[in-house]
């Protein structure tokens, strides 16, 4: 196997006294942030429809000392949302962190449901914004009321290039993710009086499995992915090390921000290099 998860070891603790919900963190990205933040103090919920994989996780986590709880969450329905918010509370005394990670990356892709607007269904469309964009409101809403209640926290989205560049095919999805953009940034005004920090960050091409490293060794597929990055393709703990500096008090003075991880890709355009043509301009 070339994907792992590391089990980090760190003598400062980043994130003591501090309780965090992951959404989608029985995989991926969201199991490689679960996984450091119990290295650096939190105590974590552990969410995601596989009970297998979640309890392995919350095993993995105690066995090397940290705190964690597998709470089986279905982020389509509203009461097990606020079924996880209660669970920080009730195992760990408050709740001080979000980290909306969960998408519905099953949905999406080659002979999926989400397309171009005017292939669209409705069903599809509201199947995708239900855990995309929606799940994503019914987390914060129950989540910030405990926040304040614990003397503030720390919101962190997980969204992606798709929402600042077009995308063929994924209208739905970047639709949503755009709109996760913007609401980091409103309910950054929003909360900033109850001492709540709302960031988002923009993630680029991350392996979360054997099936993305099959994809990047296509010669096509993968040189054009490749390219697309200005340092290397991302792995989860890349996401997971932005998400501990924003969600710990490091990062204390910034809110509102829209924070590309994403090895360069929003940050170039996509020209021919005409700086060696032999061209009279």
């Amino acid at each position: 196997m070339r994907l792992g998860i590391k089990v980090w070891k760190c003598t400062a603790m980043r994130l003591a006294d501090k309780v965090a919900i992951v959404t989608g963190s029985t995989r991926g990205i969201g199991r490689a942030t679960a996984i450091r933040f119990a290295a650096e103090g939190a105590g974590v919920i552990i969410t995601g429809r596989s009970v297998d994989e979640g309890t392995a996780i919350e095993q993995q986590i105690r066995g090397a000392g940290g705190k964690a709880t597998y709470v089986r969450t279905d982020l389509s329905n509203e009461d097990d949302v606020i079924g996880m918010v209660k669970a920080a509370v009730d195992n760990y005394g408050k709740l001080t962190t979000l980290v909306n990670n969960a998408a519905p990356t099953e949905l999406m892709g080659p002979g999926r449901l989400d397309r171009r607007v005017t292939e669209l269904e409705n069903d599809a469309w509201d199947s995708i914004m239900l855990v995309a964009l929606k799940a994503v409101v019914w987390a914060c809403k129950y989540s910030i009321p405990a926040m304040a209640k614990a003397g503030g926290g720390t919101i962190v989205n997980i969204s992606s290039a798709a929402s600042i560049l077009g995308t063929p095919g994924l209208d739905t999805y970047t639709a949503a993710k755009g709109a996760l953009n913007t609401l980091t940034r409103s309910m950054a005004v929003e909360y900033a009086a109850d001492n709540i920090r709302s960031n988002c960050i923009v993630s680029g091409m991350v392996l979360t499995s054997e099936g993305a490293f099959k994809m990047m060794d296509d010669p096509i597929i993968g040189g054009a992915t490749k390219a697309m990055h200005l340092t290397r393709l991302g792995v989860p703990d890349d996401i997971a090390n932005a998400a501990l500096f924003l969600a710990s008090d490091e990062s204390a003075f910034i809110t509102g921000a829209i924070i590309p991880v994403d090895g360069g890709v929003t940050a170039r355009m996509p020209v021919p290099d005409i700086s060696a043509a032999d061209l009279d301009l």
